[in-house]
């Protein structure tokens, strides 16, 4: 054993004693083959320039759900808009047969896909036609509040001080109005209409944008960017606009996505219970309002309209998740 040991010892010993000897020889140039230098192929191999925005928009667009959120709440909103326009039926238009069930015809052989209303109007057209109505208060009524609290929040953000404590404490007490009271006194007014309702719920619906833009602005505004551009004589409102607004746009966007839901809901409710859209418009509220009369016998009429509020107010909200993750930078791969 201990000659075995030895032997080992020695042809280890022996490993390293030729190992150190060809480390030490000297390498000559003529061992090696220069194979050139490809520019092109040096640059594939190089990661494309890709900006917040852009890599945002495409790890959007690689998510199957998000994907799948967008098709559906495009579909809603193409038919919303173009299907009133090719019905065959207006919305107020009354035919004979009262209460069809869907996919039947009428006494005149025509054909309503799903059915009439107590009326004997038809509900397919009416409620693309509410659709239409909904999604459109909604997306005016929030554009308003974005525009409004943008310019709000970041003026009071920027300058602060003084300014800011009395636009914040302006802020508390419209927040502490209930908006239905809005709703009332302006349906006292003023005659109702889809004007009144966009004008109550942009009176108030402008406050969380403006506190998020103001914590976002107060933020930014200590940023290197700011003070070079302060330094160069910027204007104030040339910094809001070209450089602390666009810095916020990842926030805003995912803000919209969730007001809008928000103010379907509420245009929904509005309507439902009579202070909404007037009649013979429709909208998706008012379609539920007439389907509960007769939800005992005709379940669809309610239920159909409903399914079409949760599904969009469900499609944005998720929306909204994912751009959220979408713009986050910590997922920024």
């Amino acid at each position: 054993m201990r000659k075995k040991k030895n032997t080992m010892q020695n042809v280890s010993q022996q490993s390293m004693n030729e190992v150190a000897y060809t480390c030490d020889e000297a390498i000559s140039a003529d061992e090696f083959t220069w194979i050139g230098q490809d520019i092109e192929k040096g640059n594939v191999i190089v990661r494309e320039s890709v900006s917040y925005f852009k890599d945002a928009l495409r790890r959007l667009f690689h998510d199957k759900v998000a994907l799948t959120l967008m098709i559906i709440l495009g579909f809603i909103l193409f038919m919303s808009i173009l299907m009133p326009i090719i019905s065959q039926y207006s919305m107020s238009e009354i035919c004979d047969s009262r209460n069809l069930p869907p996919f039947s015809d009428d006494i005149n052989g025509n054909f309503h896909i799903l059915g009439t209303d107590n009326l004997g109007r038809d509900s397919w057209t009416r409620l693309w036609y509410g659709g239409r109505i909904s999604l459109l208060i909604a997306f005016v009524a929030v554009g308003i509040n974005c525009v409004v609290g943008i310019i709000y929040g970041g003026i009071s953000g920027y300058f602060g001080g003084w300014i800011d404590n009395i636009m914040m404490r302006i802020v508390e007490i419209v927040s502490g109005i209930p908006y239905l009271l809005i709703v009332i006194l302006l349906m006292t007014i003023m005659k109702p209409s889809i004007s009144t309702i966009i004008i109550a719920y942009a009176l108030v619906g402008w406050v969380g944008m403006a506190r998020l833009v103001r914590g976002q602005v107060m933020q930014l505004k200590e940023q290197e960017f700011v003070i070079s551009a302060q330094t160069m004589g910027a204007s104030a409102g040339r910094i809001l606009l070209r450089h602390l607004v666009p810095n916020t746009l990842s926030v805003i966007i995912v803000n919209l996505t969730l007001a809008i839901p928000s103010a379907i809901f509420t245009e929904a409710y509005l309507s439902f219970i009579g202070l909404g859209v007037p009649l013979p418009q429709a909208s998706w509220g008012t379609l539920a309002n007439d389907g509960i009369i007769n939800f005992r016998y005709y379940p669809e009429q309610l239920l159909i309209p409903a399914i079409l509020i949760s599904l969009t107010m469900l499609g944005f909200n998720l929306l909204g998740d994912k751009l959220r993750d979408a713009f986050d930078p910590k997922l920024r791969r």
